[in-house]
C-alpha cells in the first residue's frame, strides 16, 4: 500500500503512515531520509506537470530510454557506463 511521510517542524521529524491510516511510525532523523522524501516528491511533482506539458514528457521519456539502456549495458558488460 502507498505511503505517506510527514514532517510537522520542516523536515526535522519525519513520519511516514498508510494512506488512509492515523497511525504513523517515526523514521529515523538524518540527512539522506529527508532528502530521499524531499527528491520522491519532486519526481511525483514532475511526473505530474508531464502529464499537461509536452516538453516535460519528452524529456522523462528520453530519461527513461537512458535508464533502460544503461541497465542493458550493465547486464551485458557487467559494469555501469
Amino acid at each position: 500500500m502507498a505511503e505517506i511521510y510527514e514532517s510537522p517542524d520542516g523536515g526535522r521529524t519525519v513520519y511516514k503512515r498508510e494512506i488512509g491510516s492515523s497511525t504513523r511510525k517515526l523514521i529515523k532523523e538524518d540527512h539522506s531520509t529527508v532528502e530521499r522524501i524531499r527528491e520522491d516528491q519532486l519526481w511525483s511533482e514532475i511526473r505530474h506537470a508531464a502529464s499537461t506539458n509536452p516538453t516535460i514528457q519528452d524529456a522523462l521519456e528520453r530519461v527513461k530510454i537512458m535508464y533502460y539502456l544503461s541497465n542493458e549495458y550493465e547486464k551485458r558488460y557487467g559494469r555501469k557506463t
